[in-house]
């Protein structure tokens, strides 16, 4: 009896199944509740199908299911569902049989739109793309952080629910595999990264660093929750657009330390050019070479330590290989502090190699004593210490790629040091040699009258090697000079040199007798020592000054051999040479280099007098001391 009853009951909920299913599936009721119902009637239902009223009851209940279907279909196409009733939506019809294949297109195609409208309002607040980047573009309304984060978690969380719900509804399925779900996700991930892309491009200035690795760390941190679910999502995009970032954030540094060196050398220049009110002396290069050096020094110490942001221990993408090899060594010791090292060299270089532009103004000599001696320390000790300390803060992998050795760096700065203190030589040289080729251009030898004072120019070419001698004394040492003579300030300048003056053991060779006297000349100069004009010079103070002497006596040389001369004329030479003799020796490394271009400024005068009769050596004399 209670088998009979327990089978009545039984029974009576399958006659009762097509009224709940009705009462279910209307709207208001509760699908999930009637799809319940249909499975545990649905295999008796079909079990004894071949009996009529079974039969009536199933063909009642499948057509209620299949009007379920058509409204879960048609809810579906509606745009304003979200992520779980999609889910859920998408759950009920592959309960109910649906094809697989299809509910998968329409789940990827409903979540593709949303996800596309979250990429639009990312892209709204974007300027339009200007290929010729002829527009000016306006600042972005919000920083890169709290664009990321807004990408991050809207865009990238929905993306990571989407892949976890797919792989619930459809593992395993025919048809909805997890290369349609890879493809469809790699295609909205490029177009974020390219949203991504764009934004870091408006990031035009430096701004604050910091700020982008953390928006970089976050969207690489999101990223990578993304990856452990679709490992075909495009984690080479994601890396190398975080490794391009940075690349670019280290490059608009090399520009910023580029700008900032042309600032401050453009200080160096004004404060060279300031005019000073008396008794008022202005900054002495020696401060203004230390301003400069510790200020380049400082900046890059700074830029460095900004740029080591982006390989600190608590950011996820710095243990991606490139922020542990690639980018210590050629992103920021070749590309960073190599670049800028060489890049400061051509720079000082320029003013000394470079035409300067039409109606520029020439760099002042001051500025290019000043720069030859930085690139000289850096050569001597900077660029040791900037590489050791970029290689502490950045280590380089032993199986890394080469990079630049120290001294081909420091080669480069000696390199531009000696064509700068070659240059400032050569300028100063030809400042002084100006003044002298103008006093022998524009005066009459011929008509002179007999001299009685030193020409004034001569007291000015003194005067203007003194001030150089001071001047290049406040950045570079003394050097070695050749052992002085006794008298070297007190030696006689004739125009008959000793070795050349006729003597009592040659009586034929007389002023009378002038080419025997410039055979004597001649025959002298070939075991004289010859004197290298524009010979490199060396480090030390001594070395420039005598380059500058010799430029000035060779121009003075030249210009005499192009004027005819009258006695007094000859005179006047015999008298200012004297005047250089005894002022000039002190200045050269070695007095007989002077003395050897006077003399030869005299045997000149005396082969271009018409009347060669020489002042009275007493007479010289008693005129320079009064001069």
């Amino acid at each position: 009896l209670p088998g009979v009853q327990a089978l009545l009951r039984k029974l009576q909920s399958l006659v009762e199944v097509p009224g709940q299913l009705r009462r279910w599936a209307a709207p208001g009721g509760d699908p999930a509740r009637a799809l319940r119902c249909y499975a545990r009637a649905r295999a008796v239902l079909r079990h004894y199908r071949h009996l009529p009223s079974f039969r009536a009851i199933e063909d009642e209940s499948h057509a209620i299911m299949a009007d379920l279907a058509r409204c879960l279909r048609a809810r579906l196409r509606d745009d304003t569902l979200d992520p779980k009733e999609l889910t859920e939506c998408v759950e009920m019809l592959l309960q109910l049989e649906e094809p697989p294949e299809e509910l998968c297109e329409e789940f990827l195609s409903h979540a593709g739109a949303r996800l596309e409208a979250e990429l639009a309002v990312l892209e709204a607040e974007l300027p339009p793309a200007d290929p010729s980047g002829a527009a000016a573009t306006p600042p972005p309304a919000s920083d890169i952080l709290d664009f990321v984060d807004r990408g991050s978690s809207a865009f990238v969380g929905n993306l990571c629910l989407l892949a976890a719900s797919y792989r619930s509804l459809f593992q395993g399925r025919p048809g909805a595999g997890d290369a349609r779900l890879e493809a469809f996700a790699a295609a909205l991930t490029a177009r974020y990264f390219q949203l991504l892309e764009r934004r870091l491009a408006l990031e035009r200035g430096l701004g604050d660093t910091s700020l982008l690795v953390r928006a970089l760390d976050r969207f690489h941190r999101r990223l990578r929750a993304l990856l452990e679910l679709l490992p075909a999502a495009g984690a080479e995009a994601g890396a190398a657009l975080v490794a391009r970032a940075a690349r670019e954030r280290v490059e608009r540094y090399l520009r910023a330390l580029q700008t900032f060196f042309l600032g401050c050398l453009g200080d160096v220049r004004q404060a060279l050019a300031a005019p000073r009110p008396p008794g008022k002396e202005g900054p002495g290069l020696p401060d203004l070479l230390a301003t400069l050096a510790s200020s380049i020094l400082g900046q890059l110490k700074a830029v460095l330590a900004y740029v080591q942001l982006f390989t600190a221990r608590d950011i996820a993408f710095a243990s991606l290989p490139y922020f542990k090899g690639e980018f210590c060594v050629e992103a920021v010791r070749e590309g960073l502090v190599v670049a800028f090292v060489r890049w400061l060299c051509r720079t000082a270089r320029g003013f000394a190699d470079g035409p300067a532009e039409r109606g520029a103004p020439a760099a002042p000599p001051a500025l290019l004593l000043l720069l030859a001696r930085l690139c000289l320390d850096y050569e001597a000790t900077t660029i040791s210490y900037i590489l050791t300390l970029t290689d502490e803060q950045f280590p380089p992998q032993d199986t890394g790629p080469a990079v630049t050795p120290g001294p081909a760096l420091c080669a480069e700065a000696r390199g531009a040091a000696q064509r700068l203190l070659d240059h400032y030589v050569q300028v100063q040289g030809a400042a002084v040699a100006q003044m002298l080729r103008k006093s022998v251009e524009t005066r009459d030898w011929l008509g002179t009258v007999e001299p009685r004072n030193v020409r004034a120019v001569m007291k000015r070419v003194v005067e203007d090697i003194t001030a150089i001698d001071v001047q290049v004394g406040q950045l570079f040492e003394e050097g070695v000079r050749r052992a002085q003579s006794s008298d070297s300030s007190r030696r006689a300048f004739s125009v008959y040199s000793s070795s050349r003056a006729p003597s009592r053991y040659a009586p034929s060779y007389t002023p009378s007798a002038p080419m025997d006297t410039h055979l004597l000349s001649n025959i002298q100069k070939l075991f004289s020592e010859r004197i290298d004009i524009f010979s490199p010079v060396e480090f030390n103070k001594v070395s420039v000054l005598t380059g500058i002497i010799k430029i000035s006596l060779k121009t003075l040389l030249e210009c005499v051999r192009l004027r005819t001369l009258g006695r007094f004329g000859l005179q006047q030479v015999q008298v200012d040479g004297h005047y250089l003799q005894l002022y000039l020796w002190r200045f050269a490394a070695d007095e007989r280099v002077v003395q050897g271009l006077l003399d030869e400024v005299a045997a000149s005068a005396v082969h271009r007098c018409l009347d060669p009769v020489p002042m009275e050596h007493s007479v010289v004399e008693l005129i320079c001391e009064r001069g």
